[in-house]
């Protein structure tokens, strides 16, 4: 989970971490974010949360001294590098597309003033399952926004033991900054400056075809049980992912199982089953499985 983390900030995406209720997501980015000397917000999103709570907002101010009003823009917590959206979901779709234009353009458009958003700039995202009381589906162009969807689990046992001796003593030990903003930035730089051959961006483009029903690539289990697949940003996310798990590993070019490695939370948030998938208990990952085992990887003909 954390290796996925780091590859989508490296990547330069945002990531949705999707899973059980709990501390061990929050503690999981606060500590990538105590790692990093950035900046941090953490937004939580609830049902009465407006779309200015999380942008900003223009405030009216008088000058004392000369009964002067003006109108000041107060900036507001995604003007920040890494940005925590806790629980996504609880909040309605209007409050969720507040962020479509920060994920995508890293801007933010307020009364007709567009101002950049510091850089480099990351939206970690964190969702309670849909079937839970209170939450709201994300739309379809906020999901594609999300380089990675990563899943989590509960904890193995010793897991939840150091979470338990984490959150429960006096307090919890600091972590000391190993990044700061430029060399991250540099980080992103050298990511997508790794190469990927022809026949990786094929394998890639390949992939994400083959999610589409009306594909002559599709596969049968795509046909019966895909309303949507995956559109050309799907590509994009595979090279990028693949590149930085690449960099991670210490290799300077992109191999396929960069890409099979990147497969999974790159896909499972862009196929869309329909509702035969639904009825007969077919979901997102079964179709990406189904996707790796048939689309087949380049391979060398170099023998030795």
């Amino acid at each position: 989970m954390l290796d996925e983390i780091l590859m989508a900030m490296v990547a330069g995406g945002h990531a949705l971490l999707v899973g059980v209720p709990g501390l061990a997501k929050t503690l999981m980015i606060r500590s990538v974010a105590e790692a990093m000397h950035l900046e941090f917000r953490r937004i939580q999103f609830t049902p009465d949360l407006v779309p200015s709570d999380i942008t900003g907002t223009e405030i009216l101010e008088e000058d004392t001294s000369t009964g002067q009003r003006t109108f000041k823009f107060v900036r507001g917590p995604v003007f920040a590098n890494i940005v925590l959206a806790d629980e996504i979901n609880r909040a309605p779709p209007r409050t969720q597309a507040a962020l479509l234009e920060a994920m995508q353009e890293h801007r933010v458009t307020v009364a007709g003033d567009s101002m950049a958003l510091p850089e480099p700039f990351f939206v970690l995202a964190t969702q309670n399952p849909i079937e839970q009381e209170g939450t709201y589906p994300l739309p379809e162009a906020q999901l594609d926004r999300f380089l990675f969807d990563i899943r989590i689990g509960y904890p193995n046992e010793e897991e939840e033991i150091g979470i338990l001796r984490a959150t429960t003593g006096v307090h919890m030990a600091p972590l000391t900054p190993v990044i700061d903003a430029e060399e991250a930035r540099a980080l992103q730089r050298l990511a997508r400056e790794v190469p990927a051959a022809d026949p990786a961006l094929r394998y890639a483009t390949a992939l994400a075809r083959a999610t589409r029903p009306d594909s002559p690539t599709a596969t049968d289990l795509v046909r019966k049980y895909v309303r949507w697949g995956a559109g050309p940003r799907a590509g994009q996310a595979l090279i990028l992912g693949a590149k930085a798990a690449a960099l991670l590993a210490g290799r300077l070019t992109v191999a396929p199982e960069d890409i099979r490695r990147v497969a999974r939370p790159v896909l499972r948030h862009r196929v869309l089953p329909n509702f035969a998938a639904e009825a007969e208990g077919v979901n997102s990952e079964r179709i990406v499985e189904d996707l790796l085992a048939s689309v087949a990887a380049p391979r060398s003909d170099l023998r030795l």
